[in-house]
């Protein structure tokens, strides 16, 4: 039997929303990203019957950040840097397993860099388990007791599923974390727009009229010397304002796209008067340049065709990855477009997008639904890991 067309699409555009719909309800769960992470703390201490629970994050360069804590009795262990292979959490990060002791400073099991931090917060038994989010390593919980004890193996199983739990919870928080920096990225840009429209509008504009003066007024030595000064200050302060554009222009790979796309559709709202939402679905690896080129022309393309062809009243924008460590990008409206459906359009500019998308072996797809919605989507694989060359030994003297 051969699968019916329409049913496929209507349980494709079901999925995205729900999609959409539980990013929504777990960013308005987690829009404080502080209180978020510590109740996740205070889950770990109740998962195993502990004195106290507390999260190290993982940060950039390896190891952890002890940052969120429920149930310490002193700040000892806050912002406590946790290397790889130290200590219990960093052997369980080392590991990828839970490290347990029943007496933290006289244990043979683990190293000791940490001992005058652990005493000041009186801690014994201690258990560290690695968050895992696809294998890989997101952070670490800890729970402990406050002297010596043990933890048994259903305390170390329930503290392994409260871990589990902690997964979206660590993701959303991220992603709070990403809409905020986004934020403050897009007011960055129009930041630097103004100054660049205001200020370098009146630099320039004083540089020329002080052109036209020693021009005008050639043999006054008086005068010159004025104009010279003024001239040098225009230069200096045309410079001090390029680095200013400069540096807020700076940003990393991974915000710029999520900002790009925003002021696509806060661009495209203006103009329509047709409510449209960017939402990103979970954090994206930083991508090449020709895979992002893509992905802002199928976001430019798909709004494109809802304000030529579509009655559309919304538009969402969703960004997300998928399981092989691709992304994914859809934009989806609710208008009525008359074309019959096809999994390809026929209009040129989605068929040299596909055509782009084919040759890094991606996918380019155009779905009319039978309620009017349109959704245009492109799939794109994870940029292929470059071999690292070997190192040439260097000569000895």
């Amino acid at each position: 039997m051969r699968p019916n067309p329409a049913t496929e699409r209507a349980a494709e555009r079901r999925h995205l929303l729900d999609l959409l719909l539980a990013e929504r309800e777990g960013l308005l769960s987690v829009l404080d990203r502080v209180l978020a992470l510590r109740g996740t703390a205070r889950l770990i201490r109740e998962a195993a019957g502990a004195d106290a629970g507390f999260l190290g994050e993982r940060v950039p360069g390896g190891g952890t950040v002890i940052r969120w804590t429920d149930g310490t009795r002193t700040d000892a262990l806050q912002d406590l840097a946790v290397d790889v292979g130290r200590g219990v959490g960093g052997r369980a990060l080392m590991l990828g397993e839970p490290v347990r002791v029943r007496d933290y400073v006289s244990a043979p099991t683990i190293t000791h860099d940490y001992d005058e931090r652990v005493r000041r917060e009186a801690l014994g038994a201690l258990v560290a388990v690695p968050v895992l989010d696809r294998d890989c390593p997101l952070a670490v919980a800890y729970a402990g007791l406050h002297g010596p004890g043990t933890f048994g193996d259903a305390a170390v199983d329930a503290l392994r599923r409260a871990a589990d739990r902690a997964v979206p919870t660590l993701r959303l928080a991220d992603a709070a974390a990403a809409n905020v920096d986004g934020a403050v990225a897009v007011e960055r840009r129009r930041m630097q727009a103004s100054l660049h429209d205001s200020v370098g509008a009146m630099l320039f504009s004083i540089g020329a009229q002080v052109r036209d003066l020693r021009a005008d007024l050639p043999d006054n030595p008086a005068l010159a010397g004025r104009l010279t000064r003024i001239e040098a200050d225009v230069s200096e302060a045309s410079r001090a304002l390029r680095e200013a554009l400069l540096a807020l222009a700076e940003s990393s790979p991974e915000r710029a796209l999520p900002v790009e796309l925003a002021e696509h559709c806060r661009s495209f709202q203006t103009r329509t008067g047709v409510t449209c939402r960017f939402v990103q679905l979970g954090p994206v690896a930083p991508l090449d340049g020709e895979r992002t080129a893509i992905l802002v022309a199928v976001a430019r393309e798909g709004l494109l065709n809802a304000e030529k062809h579509a009655g559309a009243s919304t538009v969402i924008v969703s960004l997300a990855p998928d399981d092989a460590g691709g992304v994914q990008l859809a934009v989806a409206d609710d208008g009525g477009v008359t074309e019959p459906a096809t999994s390809v359009g026929t209009g040129l500019g989605v068929r040299m997008l596909a055509a782009r998308a084919e040759r890094l072996g991606g996918q380019v797809g155009l779905i009319h639904d039978e309620d009017g919605g349109t959704t245009l989507r492109v799939a794109l694989p994870a940029p292929p890991v470059l071999p690292v060359p070997p190192a040439h030994p260097v000569p000895g003297p």
